[in-house]
């Protein structure tokens, strides 16, 4: 039978938090089941993701940089965008080849009718219809339900369709517990799976450490060191819950776990996480806001306790995980992601992927190649303005990691904008044989 997929999908993780990245107790607490993790595969540590939530979910979807997609940027309040029709995801890819397939979790890529997960291979859904800071609306004293939006949690299947569930509001309640929720539906679902013995893709998009951060009652005051210490304990808790269904039902050897994070730290207060040995936040090019924790564990495929920094962007991993399952990757359209397989595996120490570029929303802020930045456009931290440079930044990472110097004295690195502008250049050739789709296209563009 194919290997089972898990994606452990994690929202807003910094490179600082967890302790197999340097954080852990100097965070407020340790994890010791995301620790464990990392050492029983292989961790990343220059794992590139889109810098905010829906272009990174669509980018590991779809195994296509967000600008192709027109997902870019987080659908405008009230307004229409996300996934179009005709793009394809990992859950068409392997539901059409006989995986059980789910989404759990924050899917932010559409919130009507032809968006829905459902309508792009996933047989079930179980999230909020949009984000968790939705869940803030009723605690507003300016608010009033019935005048203004309302926000509940939405379920659904490929049968039947997505309905909103008009008794489970998004409230700092519901928002609180969620993630228990995820559990059970999720632990049901590799049970059910295990038990049809049909192969299962499992997408699991873990609540923490997004804002607002509000422990299970079971985790309140745990650390003694607040609720945002709290809820990493109760994150890695929550990914101890899924390894060890994984381990109950003797599938260990035959599942493949990701373990991700969408992009990198929050930066508001008092919220704010850590990007570690880097700097910035999400909604920016800054390496605090591209660099997430990414793990790999498959036995026997993977070598247990690899630690590599060689580039490997989020759209590597749709490309990676259907050659593992053994289904073809689309052939009637770009795609972007690379095989990552022998170098995920330990066959080569090289990664596939030399350089990428780096979009914020439709702008190319920056190109990545090995352990360079060339920079066009300079943004640290979400608030901050973009600064567009008379000329370009070259930044060697491995000697300035917070990027706080404009070049390296005494050597300047000129010579490698040219790879930069060779990896621009092939990439506008690629948009003359498939033009983009634009930002809010209809459902059924092209």
């Amino acid at each position: 039978m194919a290997a089972n997929i898990v994606i452990i999908h994690v929202d807003n993780l910094g490179m600082g938090e967890l302790g197999c990245y340097g954080g852990g107790i100097v965070r407020g607490a340790p994890t010791p089941r995301i620790d464990a993790l990392a050492r029983e595969g292989h961790q990343l540590w220059h794992y590139i993701a889109e810098p905010q939530c829906s272009p990174s979910r669509s980018a590991l979807l779809t195994g296509r940089h967000a600008i192709r997609s027109g997902t870019y940027a987080i659908p405008e309040a009230g307004g229409t965008g996300g996934l179009i029709g005709w793009e394809r995801t990992l859950g068409d890819q392997l539901h059409d080849a006989g995986y059980a397939t789910t989404c759990l979790g924050k899917w932010h890529l559409g919130a009507e009718h032809g968006r829905w997960p459902t309508d792009h291979g996933f047989e079930t859904f179980y999230g909020p219809a949009r984000t968790y800071t939705e869940c803030l609306w009723p605690e507003d004293p300016w608010y009033r339900p019935g005048r203004d939006p309302e926000s509940f949690m939405v379920e659904g299947t490929i049968a039947d369709g997505v309905r909103e569930l008009t008794d489970e509001r998004l409230t700092l309640e519901r928002r609180r517990d969620v993630d228990a929720d995820y559990l059970d539906r999720a632990t049901a679902f590799m049970a059910d799976s295990v038990r049809e013995e049909q192969p299962f893709f499992l997408y699991f998009n873990h609540s923490m450490l997004h804002m607002p951060t509000i422990p299970r009652p079971e985790f309140a005051g745990s650390t003694g060191q607040g609720d945002w210490a709290d809820c990493l304990a109760e994150l890695d808790a929550d990914v101890g819950v899924l390894l060890d269904t994984i381990d109950d039902l003797g599938i260990g050897d035959d599942t493949i776990v990701i373990f991700a994070g969408d992009n990198g730290a929050e930066d508001n207060q008092p919220w704010r996480g850590s990007s570690g040995v880097f700097d910035g936040s999400y909604f920016s090019s800054s390496e605090g806001g591209l660099r997430t924790p990414c793990l790999v564990r498959w036995p026997g495929v993977v070598a247990a306790g690899q630690v590599s920094n060689q580039l490997v962007h989020q759209v590597d991993l749709f490309t990676t995980l259907l050659g593992w399952a053994g289904v073809p990757v689309p052939e009637d359209r770009e795609i972007d992601g690379l095989d990552q397989r022998d170098f995920l595996s330990g066959t080569t120490r090289e990664s596939a992927r030399e350089g990428c570029i780096v979009w914020v929303r439709d702008q190319v802020h920056a190109v990545k190649w090995h352990d360079f930045k060339v920079v066009y456009r300079r943004q640290q931290h979400f608030r901050d303005a973009p600064e567009t440079l008379g000329y370009p930044d070259v930044v060697n990472l491995t000697i300035d990691p917070k990027e706080r110097e404009r070049y390296t004295a005494g050597l300047l690195h000129t010579w490698v904008p040219f790879h930069a502008r060779r990896l621009l250049d092939d990439f506008s050739a690629s948009c003359v044989r498939e033009p983009v789709v634009p930002a809010g296209a209809p459902v059924d563009h092209r």
